[in-house]
């Protein structure tokens, strides 16, 4: 995942998990609770991604290289307030 591309594939890949575990809860296949862990989780793993690539890109805008920008702890990016 160190490519803008691999960023974006990945994102692609936790939406559609989202989607089938909707969609599971919508079959009964599976319970409401085990559908909020499991989109919390994909949800901090969202966030970063979008925040990896806010990274990469305030890097290239300053001149940086957007290669060194890594994951930050969920803890970190799931403290942001806006």
């Amino acid at each position: 995942m160190t490519t803008d591309d691999g960023i974006h594939a990945q994102i692609s890949e936790l939406v559609a998990r989202e989607r089938a575990l909707r969609a599971q809860l919508q079959a009964g296949e599976i319970d409401r609770a085990d559908e909020q862990a499991q989109l919390r989780e994909l949800e901090v793993q969202l966030d970063q991604c979008w925040d990896l690539l806010r990274q990469r890109e305030a890097l290239r805008d300053s001149g940086g290289d957007p290669a060194s920008a890594s994951v930050r702890p969920a803890s970190e990016v799931e403290g942001y307030l806006g």
